[in-house]
């Protein structure tokens, strides 16, 4: 199933990172370029990368020079996994562009790479809320409303995997169909963004 592929790929993104854990260390993708395990896994590693960034953002004591340049690091991401998503989702649209739809096909809410966003974001999730979980110096009461935090996310994370490989079948089947429309960021935009714009010229 593309879920267990994923999540897997996600997984080995995380342990990666977190070899090191530092923000700004250099990223090797394992996989071949032509491979949509490629997109996986520089997709998860985006988002790896910038749920330190939140991390670091939120620090009381953070130099607000620091904090600016943070921000705009977390925005040139927020553009990057958009792109990513729609990479994952262009990889769909080839694959199953031979599928022949039925007359009574329905469109999903959202695409399945959007769908696969969220299960990176789960598993990252899991990964610290495990941490949490593991953690010698916490209290009993903290460990044990981890767990059970823990417990939904595995729950969710049981749910997703069942929807995408779904929606995949059905895809693949013909009683859904994929229509993918390009994310219209506006605030990076200095044509879109008033504030980028007057500073133009």
């Amino acid at each position: 199933m593309f879920s267990s592929l994923a999540f897997k790929i996600f997984q080995e993104s995380i342990d990666t990172y977190h070899i090191k854990d530092d923000v700004y260390q250099e990223f090797v993708n394992p996989y071949p370029k032509d491979k949509v395990e490629h997109l996986l896994y520089r997709k998860n590693w985006i988002d790896t990368v910038q749920w330190h960034y939140e991390d670091i953002i939120r620090d009381p004591e953070i130099n607000p020079v620091d904090a600016l340049d943070l921000k705009r690091k977390i925005d040139a991401s927020n553009q990057d996994r958009t792109d990513l998503v729609e990479y994952i989702d262009s990889y769909f649209l080839d694959k199953y562009k031979e599928v022949e739809v039925n007359p009574e096909a329905s469109i999903n809410t959202e695409s399945p790479a959007w769908a696969i966003d969220r299960l990176s974001i789960l598993a990252l999730k899991i990964y610290h809320m495990q941490e949490e979980v593991d953690r010698t110096d916490a209290s009993a009461a903290h460990v044990e409303k981890c767990s059970k935090k823990l417990a939904i996310l595995l729950e969710q994370r049981e749910d997703l995997s069942i929807a995408i490989d779904q929606l995949l079948a059905d895809i693949e089947a013909g009683n859904k169909y994929m229509k993918v429309y390009k994310q219209m960021k506006m605030y990076n935009d200095d044509e879109l963004n008033p504030v980028l714009r007057g500073q133009k010229g």
